[in-house]
């Protein structure tokens, strides 16, 4: 099995390229099961932000489902393939768990170490693992991650700058406007973004804020925590020519505020400024708006170097996070090469406890006279004696499944131990159990109308697990 992750984010692609590949949160689950049912593909998990999409994947055929992988966007996106293909990146192995730690504590961001992506990353795996789309790498791998992040937030000060998407919008109107207290701000959309933003902006003086949303109920709720005003998308647009500023962040698949409505809007502001931020993806205003007369807008690329000052500050304490990355990332490997041993080392338990249950119970024969307590000092003793001979081998030969050489340890181990009998029971059942679930999934696959071969390959893993124990 490898590990393997495709996809884009704010470096490689334009925000033009990236809206086509947004995913909004009622769409996740059916592209989970879209994924999953690739060929090839073990275990998936999609981290979908504002400013990437990744696929992360564990498969069966490393370059074969690099290709997979790709065909499932182009289909699931409906964009040809020849129009993304420049624009991913593809890491395996241990750089694709290192960028997951480094996403995931926000080193990867367009605002270095920003904390959003730890929830985001979280909700991701936590999705994919409610859609039975995870197994034993990403369970362990995605928990780490989080644990590392969180690690990283609370023994570095690395989140002490403000500094985020949102504050970068109002940052950058600042250096505009010098003020709010005597600016008109329109916030459109009452997500979580947008609440951010609306804090930045009341803590910086901003005093007549009106909050707008398809739902209502929803932009009061916002409104009234910074003593705004709430309107519905209809009656905004009516309004939009009484507002300096306007920071858009829905999650709406079209143009919220088109070129039309900005320039009518325009006609009524006797050629005063209005600033516009679009920090959606999709984006959420007409690009073309900018070429109207005294209409200034930014977009989300537009931010990026708006909180140098901070981040500079940040990178300092990234540096920290970077070592404790490194660390993780040797954990998780360590463990990764202790799985192929698994068997191995449960072979020589069973076998070892196997051998102490004959020499109690012939010591028990020759010894009748033993009460219950006694029989139980002595059981616990031997099973001690028997676990601390076994201690070291199995030590060792976790060291060694890490080894360039660990095929030829693996067979020796067998051969010192003679465990032949015992892995080869295990062999039996692992691919008896193998079957039942690759049975089950075909059943699953021909329930939904799916062909078989879009089914896992679960024979890949038998025949890395047989490698292992030959």
């Amino acid at each position: 099995m490898q590990m393997i992750v495709v996809g884009l984010n704010y470096r490689t692609a334009p925000v033009e390229i990236r809206e086509r590949f947004a995913l909004a949160e009622q769409q996740l689950p059916l592209a989970l099961e879209a994924l999953k049912q690739t060929t090839g593909i073990l275990e998936g998990v999609i981290v979908a932000t504002c400013n990437r999409t990744e696929l992360y994947a564990v498969v069966d055929r490393r370059h074969l489902c690099g290709h997979y992988i790709r065909a499932f966007m182009e289909q699931w996106f409906q964009v040809p393939r020849a129009q993304f293909n420049p624009y991913l990146y593809m890491h395996e192995d241990d750089q694709a768990v290192e960028h997951l730690f480094r996403v995931a504590c926000g080193l990867d961001s367009m605002v270095i170490g920003e904390t959003q992506i730890l929830g985001q990353v979280r909700d991701a795996f936590l999705l994919a693992q409610e859609h039975q789309a995870t197994g034993t790498l990403f369970n362990r791998l995605f928990k780490q991650a989080v644990t590392v992040a969180k690690r990283a937030h609370s023994e570095t000060s690395i989140g002490e700058s403000a500094v985020s998407v949102s504050y970068a919008a109002v940052e950058l109107g600042k250096r505009i406007f010098g003020r709010f207290d005597d600016k008109k701000v329109m916030i459109v959309g009452a997500g979580k973004m947008s609440e951010l933003t609306a804090q930045h902006l009341h803590s910086n003086g901003a005093k007549e804020m009106f909050v707008v949303n398809r739902t209502l109920e929803r932009a009061q709720e916002l409104a009234h925590k910074f003593q705004g005003n709430a309107m519905a998308m209809e009656d905004a647009v009516q309004r939009l020519h009484d507002a300096d500023i306007v920071i858009s962040s829905t999650g709406a698949q079209r143009f919220v505020l088109t070129r039309e409505q900005i320039e009518s809007a325009m006609s009524g502001r006797k050629n005063r400024p209005m600033f516009l931020i679009d920090i959606a993806v999709p984006r959420d205003i007409d690009p073309s708006s900018s070429d109207i007369p005294n209409v200034f807008l930014y977009d989300i690329d537009d931010l990026e170097g708006v909180v140098e000052t901070n981040i500079a500050k940040r990178r300092k304490e990234a540096a920290i996070i970077e070592e404790m990355i490194a660390e993780e990332q040797e954990a998780y490997r360590s463990w990764y090469a202790t799985l192929g041993v698994s068997p191995l080392i449960r072979a020589l338990q069973e076998k070892a406890a196997g051998i102490q249950e004959q020499t109690l119970e012939s010591l028990l024969r020759k010894l009748p006279e033993l009460d219950d307590r006694q029989v139980k000092v002595i059981r616990k003793l031997t099973k001690s004696i028997v676990n601390q001979v076994i201690h070291d081998p199995i030590l060792r030969i976790k060291e060694l499944a890490a080894d360039k050489r660990s095929d030829e340890a693996l067979k020796l181990f067998v051969q010192l131990f003679d465990l032949d009998e015992q892995v080869a029971e295990l062999k039996a059942e692992e691919k008896a159990e193998a079957m039942s679930r690759k049975d089950a999934a075909v059943a699953a696959a021909a329930a939904a109308g799916k062909s078989p071969d879009a089914t896992l390959d679960v024979d890949s893993l038998l025949s890395k697990l047989a490698g292992a124990l030959r």
